[in-house]
């Protein structure tokens, strides 16, 4: 629970987190390394000097770790995994459903779990999105599009197999697709994020709600142009977010934009845990504040309310979150007492004094 300075309440759903092993002996393929090594460079370019971890705690870090960073100072209430399975590059896989569903059943009150799909995985693919849809009840799937599988080094989401997957996520009750249309990931293809293809997708599956990863970065203006006449898609901030610390006027430029452009209900913050820590990055996007002439230019501005619906409200209503009743949960949850913290939590839903 992010407490502000007058001692208002925020609560925060942390919409793009990881659990993540780059070790190098789970590396099978010399883009495992180039991968992670990538990863770090954004990781170090962008966080606090005295916050940046090590390259090795990096490829690999603890389920207790992930707890304490995301949970026990209160930054986040919540998680949502977003699995990136990369099995050419990781013998085990980077980042996968099963790992992160093991870890949610262990703290359900704090973690949503999400599924993925590749179209290229045929027959075989959908039996694997309906196994994830049984056993964990996933209501929304991560798309990495531009992952390498065999002789194919990516795949659009308009394309006739990937509307099939489409279609079952849409029988199934899986609603909230994720697609990472973001900044190119050494050796990945930056064309295979382009983020074109959700046009067609929004426009075919109205059911569905499309939360555009990264919100298209580079191409803010695609994707502003894009979401503009589809009310179905969504923007993660993940990546835009670590921004507020190193480029604050850009920042303000992206979220004017966005606001402008989809207004206040569909932006869903998120960290990217672990590329970022939300314990220094939460303070610092509420911290952000727009120009005078930003205000003036796209006339909204980062207001309390606002920031509520960005942090944390609005993923509440793609995943149907209580969040009263999440206040209630973690009061008795016991994670941040087993870090030897106060509650966060008191018995109104306000943080504790």
């Amino acid at each position: 629970m992010y407490q502000t300075d007058e001692g208002e309440d925020v609560f925060v759903i942390d919409s793009h987190v990881h659990f993540w092993d780059a070790s190098e002996e789970n590396i099978v393929h010399e883009g495992g390394e180039e991968f992670i090594r990538c990863f770090y460079d954004y990781h170090t370019g962008f966080t606090p000097e005295d916050r940046e971890w090590s390259l090795e705690e990096y490829r690999k870090y603890s389920s207790d770790r992930m707890l304490r960073d995301l949970f026990a100072n209160g930054a986040v209430d919540m998680g949502i995994f977003q699995p990136t399975h990369l099995h050419e590059f990781y013998d085990e896989g980077f980042n996968t459903v099963d790992d992160n569903a093991a870890l949610a059943a262990d703290h359900p009150e704090r973690f949503i779990t999400n599924g993925r799909f590749d179209p290229r995985e045929g027959e075989a693919g959908l039996h694997e999105l309906e196994r994830q849809k049984e056993e964990y009840d996933i209501d929304g799937v991560k798309l990495y599009t531009a992952e390498w599988r065999g002789d194919s080094k990516g795949w659009r989401l308009d394309s006739e197999e990937a509307f099939r997957y489409l279609e079952k996520c849409a029988d199934l009750g899986i609603e909230n697709i994720h697609p990472h249309k973001g900044p190119t990931i050494r050796p990945l293809n930056r064309d295979a994020f382009d983020v074109a293809d959700v046009d067609d997708a929004a426009t075919s599956f109205p059911e569905l709600n499309f939360v555009v990863e990264h919100v298209g970065l580079p191409r803010l203006d695609d994707f502003c142009w894009i979401a503009a006449q589809e009310p179905n898609v969504y923007g993660g901030l993940a990546v835009a977010a670590p921004m507020a610390q190193n480029r604050p006027r850009k920042f303000g430029e992206i979220m004017g934009e966005l606001l402008y452009w989809l207004g206040e209900d569909r932006l869903l913050f998120g960290s990217d845990y672990a590329l970022w820590n939300p314990d220094w990055l939460v303070e610092c996007v509420m911290n952000a504040e727009l120009t005078d002439d930003q205000r003036d230019e796209y006339g909204v501005d980062l207001s309390l309310d606002v920031m509520r619906k960005i942090m944390g409200e609005n993923a509440a209503d793609l995943y149907d979150i209580d969040i009263e009743e999440r206040k209630r949960q973690f009061r008795e949850d016991g994670v941040t007492e087993a870090f030897g913290l106060e509650s966060h939590y008191a018995e109104t839903g306000s943080a504790a004094d």
